[in-house]
C-alpha cells in the first residue's frame, strides 16, 4: 500500500513539475473558386431531390462546394443564353 501511495504522489508531482504537451494544429486555408469578391445576395430556390443528388456527387468528385457549383451552372447558362456586352 505504502508503494502505491508513493507511485501517486510522485505522479502528482510530475503533474505539477512538467508543462504539458500540446499538439501543434496545422492550419490550411479553405479552397475557393471565386478569385474576386464581388458583394453577394441570397438565392433560395426548390429543385428536384435527384438533381441535388447530382449536385452533391458533382461537387464530392470535384472538390467544389453547391455554392460554387450554382455559380458554374448560372454562369454557364446565362452566357450561352444572354451573353453580357462590354461596354
Amino acid at each position: 500500500m505504502e508503494e502505491y501511495k508513493n507511485k501517486l504522489g510522485s505522479l502528482a508531482n510530475k503533474l505539477k513539475t512538467d508543462a504539458p504537451k500540446i499538439p501543434i494544429q496545422e492550419v490550411h486555408p479553405v479552397k475557393s473558386f471565386i478569385h474576386d469578391k464581388e458583394e453577394e445576395a441570397q438565392l433560395n430556390t426548390w429543385i428536384p431531390k435527384g438533381l441535388l443528388k447530382r449536385m452533391k456527387s458533382y461537387g464530392i468528385d470535384q472538390d467544389l462546394s453547391l455554392k460554387d457549383i450554382n455559380i458554374l451552372a448560372l454562369k454557364f447558362f446565362l452566357d450561352a443564353k444572354a451573353p453580357q456586352i462590354k461596354t
